[in-house]
């Protein structure tokens, strides 16, 4: 049997799990409520033991940038509001959202109102729900990024819910990917018609439908403050409304044509889960290409008017998905398929009023599947990679093997040493080809990960970020060995700048970012590995500063190298002292011993001839 076959399609059993609870109904009804009091810009409410906070929809962006496209870094000064958004990966392009956007939420944030509202509601529910229909579904979802961000920050239980209706996107792949990165995907649940304009609009150039968009968004805005008073707006031209449809629908086609990585790529990209409604019921879909797909797939079905009508139509699907919930549902458009996940697809294609003989109905089933098929992708990857670390950790248990030989032998050099000045031997032969080895293992982690092959928390997940620390820490030294013994140092530079590979540099970031409890103890032995994976290489830069020392009689430059030499014996001895370093850095042979001796003996010197050197700073005599 496919395993597609052998299992369910849940988008149509997680959307019709949301409708049969209250959260979308009062969700809406105080979407209206802030729409009809637009002047506040939200109001907040407490329902049973939840909290909710509606966003107007009516907030004005005129003046600045009414078709929102440009893009702003969240903001990042201080004790910033967003803080656990902004942990980039090297390289990453930093969070961007909608200039516009942020400044409506940036303005209701600044309310004493608000804040005295937030705290009220966080003080006597457990729960909070964001909620906003168009524009206030965008401020909405900045509202819940910023509560999500300041409890992570205060170590706070609250649970927090974002629903939005008809929102525009927000902000670009970075965001989407910190979102996933923190686990908060589900905590965002997106309603989108199946035909509203709004929520397609913004995965296309604007420029072209600019000057369009204004007298649209007014129009939307008087009928949204009061369906009286929108009855009084003039609509847009039919010419103006085919106009604006067929530009987004063909440059959406387009988009979905160019597959999932012109999709992920893009400008702006969707986070979250996606609640696709209609007037047959809703699916529920959370991977970004099978997003936009489905996104497009059921705008083409529509027209130029039901493009502009949708978007003020939420409360009546809202209203019928709740009572449908309950409905039996059936195969009357033919026989019952074989399985249950066939079964699934095809309540899903009715939910979405999509009839298995219209012609999107093929491409609408495998947008489905590959939603499934992606979503699990990565687990899998996880899963694979889990086992092949099992697979190379003979590798590593060969090489700890090496290093207590070398600890041990009555060379008394130590690891770093014994590699450094190895021979031609089978044993060190074998060592330098796991370190390989290893290494290509840890490459294709990485590359994995940057490219959301992997679960996004992967690099806080306690196995991996262990297991990246550990290998770093028996390995590096190796590394820089190698880099010394063949001379690269004297072509390309000191290791840490300019030979030092990039995992490691990822490997340290993921150390750092890591949950820490409990580790202010004491050493009572020295480390089985030396806790700084660069310290050799600071001792082969201390060396050459000893040279450069001896070979200078510029005295403002041999200032400046007995400082860096004195910095770097300060901090050598304190990871000694703490005993932060293996046995091998004290073995009497090693590189930092000898180079121990050698700074003692010019320190010494150094003293002897400090007399003779004040004298020839007060010019009375040269030595």
């Amino acid at each position: 049997m496919d395993t597609e076959t052998s299992s369910f399609e849940t988008s149509e059993m997680l959307a019709t799990f949301l409708a049969s609870t209250p959260l979308l109904p009062e969700s809406w009804r105080l979407c209206n409520l802030a729409n009809a009091n637009s002047h506040q810009g939200f109001v907040a409410e407490q329902i049973g033991s939840i909290g909710y906070v509606a966003f107007s929809g009516i907030e004005s962006v005129s003046g600045s940038d009414p078709s929102f496209k440009n893009l702003v870094p969240l903001p990042d000064v201080g004790n910033s509001m967003f803080h656990p958004l902004h942990r980039q990966t090297e390289g990453e392009e930093p969070v961007l959202v909608q200039a516009a956007l942020l400044r409506i939420f940036e303005n209701i944030y600044k309310d004493p109102g608000f804040q005295n509202q937030m705290q009220t509601l966080m003080q006597t529910n457990k729960s909070i729900v964001f909620t906003g229909h168009s524009v206030g579904g965008a401020t909405a979802s900045l509202a819940a990024l910023w509560l999500l961000s300041y409890l992570q920050s205060n170590f706070s239980n609250h649970s927090v819910l974002c629903i939005t209706f008809g929102s525009p996107l927000l902000g670009n792949e970075t965001l989407s990917r910190a979102i996933l990165r923190e686990k908060w995907g589900g905590k965002f649940c997106h309603v989108v018609s199946k035909y509203d304009i709004m929520p397609r609009m913004l995965f296309v150039p604007v420029d072209p439908i600019a000057p369009l968009m204004k007298p649209l968004l007014h129009f939307w805005h008087m009928y949204m403050n009061s369906p009286h008073f929108g009855l009084l707006a003039a609509p847009l031209s039919d010419d103006s409304m085919t106009l604006i449809f067929q530009y987004v629908l063909v440059h959406l086609g387009r988009l979905v044509e160019a597959g999932e990585e012109a999709v992920t790529g893009g400008m702006l990209r969707p986070f979250g889960n996606y609640f696709f409604c209609s007037e047959d019921g809703a699916i529920c879909v959370d991977n970004a290409a099978s997003v936009v797909k489905m996104m497009y797939l059921l705008f083409a079905m529509g027209s130029p008017s039901s493009s502009i009508g949708d978007h003020l139509k939420y409360g009546d699907y809202v209203g019928k998905i709740s009572l449908q919930f309950l409905e039996k549902r059936s195969f009357m458009q033919g026989e019952l398929p074989e399985s249950s996940y066939e079964a699934g697809v095809v309540l899903a294609l009715q939910s979405t009023g999509i009839s298995c003989k219209e012609q999107i109905a093929g491409p609408a089933k495998d947008c489905l599947k590959a939603a499934r098929r992606l979503g699990r992708t990565p687990n899998l990857n996880c899963a694979n990679l889990a086992i092949k670390l099992s697979k190379i950790n003979p590798y590593r248990a060969e090489i700890e093997w090496y290093k207590a030989l070398c600890d041990r032998s009555d060379d008394q050099m130590g690891y770093y040493d014994s590699f450094k000045q190895r021979g031609a031997s089978k044993r060190d032969f074998k060592v330098n080809l796991n370190r390989h080895k290893l290494a290509q293992f840890w490459d294709n982690v990485i590359n994995l990960f940057e490219s959301n092959q992997l679960p996004h928390d992967f690099h806080r997940q306690g196995k991996w970020v262990n297991a990246s620390q550990s290998y770093k820490l028996l390995v590096e030294p190796l590394d820089i060995a190698e880099y010394y013994r063949t001379g690269m140092h004297r072509s390309k530079g000191h290791y840490i700048d300019h030979g030092r590979e990039r995992r490691y540099r990822i490997f340290d970031r993921w150390w750092k970012e890591r949950s820490v409890t409990g580790e202010n103890y004491k050493r009572s032995k020295f480390a089985s590995l030396t806790q700084d994976t660069c310290f050799w290489a600071r001792v082969e830069e201390a060396r050459d500063l000893l040279d450069a020392l001896r070979s200078t009689i510029d005295p403002s430059h041999l200032a400046l190298l007995w400082q860096k030499i004195d910095n770097f014996a300060i901090y050598a001895n304190g990871l000694v002292e703490t005993k932060e370093v293996s046995i091998d850095v004290v073995a009497n042979n090693s590189s930092y011993s000898l180079w121990l001796k050698d700074y003692n003996e010019l320190k010494s010197q150094k003293v002897q001839f400090r007399p003779l050197f004040l004298s020839f700073v007060n010019e009375e005599m040269v030595p």
